[in-house]
């Protein structure tokens, strides 16, 4: 780290340590699955902590996607949120230099679901709005050894569905069909229920042409706000007698024989 960068993170340091509340880190754990190292920092007390250092230092965008790296792989969560809040900050002067950063963010340190969807819903809409990707070039974050990165390509077409084409992008995401992960399954259920409210016809079809591929809790998220019947013609058929409690074994008889 450079001089002003060793400055910034100490001073992040002291924030987060005179502000520390265990019992608030502990209450958001349950949310955390894959782990969560946290002070327990609530969003809007790190908002202030966000301005003073945009004030104080004057760091770019470029050096916020530097530092962000480096507070990402910390791995505490409140270092982590205020890297994004701080690239926030700056999305109209994004470029391809941060785009790239961005994506190292992603695929070498982002390690939760919530900074994944932060990026995706808030940083990486705006590359398609600056006109620094397409679906074309995004392939390579598609395609990420990360499944955070995989999951934050789909948040993000989420914010996309009324600039692009909706068979573009259910066709963009077909390779992921087949991703095993739950939390880009999640992704791809949400997605899917989102554009059905935009795009009904090719996302059913999509669908049609999937349904025994698709993960069958992705289904369902898919087919949520469809009606019912509908739903039913996507999701998976149970079989026979597969809601029917099984029939408890007679009790053995333990005396003597007469």
């Amino acid at each position: 780290m450079n001089k002003k960068f060793k400055s910034i993170y100490a001073e992040i340091e002291r924030f987060c340590f005179d502000r520390e509340d265990p019992v608030l880190a502990i209450r958001n754990m349950r949310n955390f699955t894959e782990g969560y190292d946290a002070f327990g920092i609530e969003d809007e007390e790190l908002k202030v902590l966000r301005d003073r250092i945009i004030t104080e230092y004057e760091i770019t965008p470029r050096e916020i996607a530097e530092l962000g790296l480096i507070l990402l792989k910390t791995g505490k969560y409140e270092f982590g949120s205020l890297a994004i809040m701080l690239i926030k900050k700056h999305r109209p002067r994004m470029d391809a230099y941060i785009r790239e950063r961005i994506k190292e963010w992603l695929d070498t340190a982002v390690e939760n679901w919530a900074h994944a969807d932060l990026l995706g819903s808030k940083i990486l809409p705006v590359f398609f709005e600056l006109e620094l990707c397409d679906l074309q070039s995004f392939a390579s974050w598609r395609d990420s050894r990360s499944k955070y990165t995989r999951r934050a390509v789909i948040i993000s077409l989420m914010w996309q569905r009324r600039a692009l084409d909706a068979e573009a992008m259910l066709h963009f995401l077909t390779p992921l069909i087949r991703d095993r992960e739950k939390v880009v399954q999640q992704a791809l259920g949400w997605f899917l229920s989102d554009l059905w409210d935009k795009a009904p016809i090719p996302v059913e079809a999509f669908l049609q042409e999937h349904r025994e591929t698709l993960d069958s809790s992705t289904l369902k998220q898919a087919t949520s706000r469809m009606p019912l019947s509908k739903a039913k013609l996507y999701r998976p058929k149970l079989k026979k007698n597969a809601h029917k409690p099984k029939a408890k074994a007679k009790p053995k008889f333990k005396g003597k024989k007469p």
